[in-house]
């Protein structure tokens, strides 16, 4: 008998849960799925925004360009593939925001069997749904949305800040290696000025001071390429961290920065920063996320409705001739939490505000931060992009034109030696200080990618930064 009655117990338990609980106040399917509506433009679902972990990432190989780089980089990054994971983690927190309190089951038995008049009761088993009010499953979820929307634009900006990173990278190490061919050529042409020198110092036209101050100038270059050529694996190291590679890992020294020159000005791009910086969308979504908290937090003040059966087993009577003899009454229960302790629901929407308060105040302050770094990147780029062409439409070929006057004034005795030493160092420098405008002015190109959070419109010159 005790075996009947915990196989029709636990029957009717199995048909309680699987008959589902949906709730009045739930959130429609539609309306969860609306939710993802609020993604980017480039994203069109909230998951879909995301690599797939477990695929095989495609085949990167490394060439002269630095698309290459950023595009390994961005795969290879510890960086990245954290902020990836976190930006996943927070997009699984909407089903469960969705979600209704799981249901609770209880059942019991009768120590001592309460005897009816159809029947003594044996056990009882019941099933409770508690169903929040109206709206709170729906904020709760707008709340998450928001939280993994500004979880992914932190991801974006990673990226932004992996790009700069390999694009300052790379133009330090071609300025470095533009520095060291340039370095070399002077020297060449400097052991070439010696060997004129020396010949006219064999003849009796050149004095002894004359060859040991060109000696020098040759020991000086020698002294700068060994610096220079020691710094290299230091430029290289910083790379392959970036690329998260090896820090001996080779860098071919033909890298290809073609230049190219803002389009906008200054307050146009500060203007469009407002929109795309990831920095700034994310204390917008930050915002938003405190608003509909403050609105979930007044909700919390209202009573949740908890909706139950209970199903009690019952013996047959010993009387069986009676009407109802051993039914089983099944009975619908309600109920509701009283929050009367309002002091606790009224800290918590004095706490949302707050938190809303101050959201506002850092987006105010990052953004005129942001503005301020635009117009300071956008300066350092244009006023590099003008030395550039100051010192390769101008100043290099006239060094050049004064250099080869030079030449062959001091071979045919016409210069002094001294003015053709200084027009060779002028040329030297001038070579290497446009090298690091150039370097200056795609720096300056990749920070105000980063701050405008995409890349700007430009225009590309036909200065190539090549060694």
């Amino acid at each position: 008998m005790a075996m009947q009655y915990i196989v029709r117990l636990f029957g009717t338990m199995s048909a309680f849960a699987l008959s589902g609980c949906a709730s009045p106040f739930d959130v429609p399917t539609h309306a969860r799925s609306s939710v993802t509506n609020t993604m980017p433009a480039n994203a069109s679902a909230l998951g879909s925004i995301y690599r797939v972990v477990d695929d095989q990432q495609p085949e990167l190989v490394l060439d002269s360009t630095p698309e290459s780089y950023i595009q390994y980089a961005l795969f290879h990054s510890p960086k990245a593939e954290q902020a990836y994971q976190q930006s996943r983690a927070s997009a699984e927190r909407l089903p469960q925001l969705a979600a209704l309190p799981d249901p609770r089951l209880n059942f019991g038995f009768f120590l001592n069997e309460v005897e009816t008049r159809v029947g003594p009761q044996q056990a009882k088993v019941g099933i409770q749904q508690t169903f929040p009010w109206i709206g709170k499953l729906r904020d709760r979820q707008d709340a998450g949305a928001k939280q993994a929307l500004a979880i992914w634009y932190q991801y974006q900006g990673v990226l932004l800040r992996i790009a700069e990173q390999v694009n300052i990278a790379l133009a330090d190490l071609s300025y470095l290696d533009a520095t060291i061919q340039i370095t070399q050529d002077n020297k060449a042409l400097l052991t070439s000025i010696e060997e004129v020198v020396r010949v006219k110092y064999r003849v009796g036209t050149g004095s002894h001071p004359q060859l040991i101050r060109v000696q020098l100038e040759l020991a000086q270059l020698d002294d700068r390429l060994i610096q220079l050529r020691a710094i290299r694996p230091v430029h290289v190291a910083t790379l392959n961290s970036i690329l998260s590679r090896s820090p001996e890992a080779k860098v071919q020294s033909n890298l290809q920065l073609s230049q190219h020159l803002v389009s906008q000005s200054a307050e146009e791009l500060a203007q469009r920063a407002m929109t795309s910086n990831p920095i700034l969308q994310t204390n917008i979504m930050r915002i938003e996320q405190s608003r509909i908290e403050t609105q979930l937090a007044r909700k919390d003040g209202y009573p949740d409705l908890t909706v139950g059966l209970e199903y009690i087993v019952t013996d047959e009577a010993a009387n069986p001739s009676i009407t109802e003899s051993g039914d089983d009454p099944i009975m619908l229960t309600f109920g509701i939490n009283l929050p009367i302790w309002r002091e606790k629901y009224d800290a918590k929407v004095r706490q949302s505000i707050a938190n809303r308060l101050s959201q506002t105040r850092q987006l105010d302050s990052d953004a005129n931060t942001i503005a301020a770094d635009i117009y300071k990147a956008w300066f350092e780029h244009t006023d590099a992009a003008r030395r550039v062409a100051l010192y390769q439409d101008s100043l290099i070929p006239k060094a050049q034109e004064s250099l080869s006057a030079s030449l062959v004034a001091f071979r045919t005795g016409q210069a002094d030696f001294l003015d053709l030493l200084d027009t060779q160092r002028t040329l030297l420098e001038f070579g290497i200080q446009a090298q690091r405008a150039q370097a200056e002015q795609t720096k300056a190109l990749a920070t105000l990618n980063r701050l405008v959070g995409t890349h700007v419109i430009t225009t590309p010159t036909n200065k190539g930064m090549q060694p």
